[in-house]
C-alpha cells in the first residue's frame, strides 16, 4: 500500500478546531440512546466552550448539524419519554453502523494506519470527558462508548510521531534529517533525504526518498527511525520523480518482488577456506588471490538486499563485495556506522 499525502489537498482544507468539534459532537451522540438537548450537548462538547453567546452557539450549532446531515449522518431530532420536555438529538446508531466488511491486506493496513493516527491523546481526552459529563448528568451511555477498544499500533510502524512528521514533510515537499539504525543492533546514523513517499510490504512500512548523501533512491524501515524527524528548507523543494514507482522501489530492496527472478548478481571475492554459506549459493567461481590472502570470486544471485547485505557482513574481512555497488554501499554504510558505535 502506498499512502498518498496529495489526495487531501483536493479537498477545501477545514479548521482543525471544526473538525474536532465536529468528532467530538459525533462521538457524544452516538454514545447513548437518549435525545440530548442543545444544552447537554453545548456543555458536554468540547468545541462549543468557545461560543461567547446563546445566539453564536445556536449558530454554531446549526451549521454543525446541517453538515452533518450532508455527511449522510442520520442525526434524529426527539425526545426521551418521561426524561424530557425539550426537543433533543441522537444518532441512529443502527443507522449509521457499516455492515461487515472484507478487506485484503492492504486495506487493512490503512484502516490500521487511520487509526493509530487518530488515536490521538488530545481526541481521547476531550471525547472521554465529553462521555464523563454526560454520565454524570445521568445520561445513559453505551458500554462501548464508555469503555472504548483502542487500537493497537500497525505491525512494523514505529512511532506514529515519527510517521507524522515524516507525512507532513512529504505533503510540505520538504527534505528531512532523522537518525536511522540498518539493523537492531547497530547504531544509529543520522540520514539526508528527499522524501517521496510511504510504502507497505510485506506487514512493514518503509519511507521511501532520494538519498542525499548517496545520491541515490533510498528505502528506510520506519520502525528503524529514531528521534524526531527534522524537516529543512523550503516547502516545495522537493518534487516526485513522475517515472517513480515506490513498490517497485521496496520490493527491488527487500525482496524477489513478483518476478520469480533475483534481483541482481553479487560479484564477491571469499577467503579460502571462509564463506562456507554463501559458498553454497554460489552459480560460479575462481580462483583470485587478494594482497597476500588466497580466494575465491564467486557469482551470487541477491533475492534480498537486506538478507544479502547481513551475510556479507557476517564474514566480515573475509568477504569483499565487488559488484553491485548497491550491495557494497550498504555493507561500507553497516560498518561504519558500527565503527561509530563502538567509539
Amino acid at each position: 500500500m502506498v499512502v498518498s499525502v496529495t489526495t487531501a489537498q483536493q479537498f477545501e482544507p477545514q479548521p482543525k478546531s471544526k473538525v474536532e468539534r465536529l468528532m467530538n459532537l459525533v462521538i457524544c451522540l452516538l454514545s447513548t440512546r437518549q435525545y440530548l438537548s442543545a444544552e447537554q450537548i453545548r456543555g458536554s462538547v468540547a468545541g462549543y466552550e468557545s461560543s461567547k453567546s446563546d445566539e453564536a452557539f445556536n449558530r454554531m450549532f446549526e451549521r454543525d448539524k446541517n453538515e452533518l446531515r450532508d455527511l449522510g449522518i442520520p442525526l434524529e431530532t426527539g425526545r426521551t419519554s418521561g426524561w424530557s420536555s425539550v426537543d433533543g438529538y441522537r444518532i441512529n446508531r443502527d443507522a449509521y453502523e457499516l455492515p461487515d466488511i472484507d478487506l485484503d491486506r492492504d486495506e487493512a493496513a490503512a484502516v490500521a494506519l487511520a487509526a493509530a493516527l487518530w488515536d490521538s491523546p488530545e481526541m481521547t481526552a476531550n471525547s472521554q470527558g465529553a462521555l464523563m459529563k454526560l454520565r454524570a448528568a445521568g445520561v445513559q451511555l453505551e458500554a462501548e462508548a464508555v469503555d472504548p477498544i483502542r487500537p493497537a499500533p500497525p505491525r512494523g510502524l514505529g512511532s506514529e510521531s515519527v510517521l507524522g512528521s515524516v507525512l507532513a514533510a512529504i505533503n510540505d515537499g520538504r527534505p528531512i534529517h532523522f537518525d536511522h539504525r540498518p539493523g537492531r543492533a547497530q547504531p544509529y546514523v543520522e540520514r539526508t533525504l528527499e522524501p517521496w513517499g510511504v510504502v507497505t510490504h510485506g506487514g512493514r512500512w518503509y519511507l521511501v526518498g532520494h538519498d542525499r548523501d548517496r545520491n541515490a533512491p533510498r528505502t528506510f524501515r520506519l520502525s528503524r527511525i529514531g528521534g524526531a524527524v527534522r524537516p529543512f528548507g523550503d516547502a516545495g523543494s522537493v518534487q516526485v520523480p513522475a517515472e517513480v514507482n515506490l513498490r517497485e522501489l521496496v520490493a527491488a530492496a527487500v525482496t524477489r518482488g513478483d518476478t520469480g527472478r533475483p534481483l541482481a548478481v553479487a560479484t564477491l571475492w571469499i577467503a579460502e577456506g571462509r564463506g562456507g554459506g554463501l559458498r553454497r549459493m554460489a552459480n560460479s567461481e575462481r580462483a583470485e588471490t587478494r594482497g597476500a590472502r588466497a580466494g575465491t570470486v564467486v557469482d551470487v544471485d541477491i533475492w534480498s538486499m537486506e538478507a544479502m547485505t547481513r551475510q556479507v557482513l557476517a564474514g566480515g574481512p573475509d568477504v569483499v563485495v565487488l559488484e553491485p555497488e548497491e550491495l557494497r554501499d550498504n555493507v561500507v554504510e553497516a560498518l561504519t556506522a558500527m565503527a561509530g558505535g563502538a567509539r
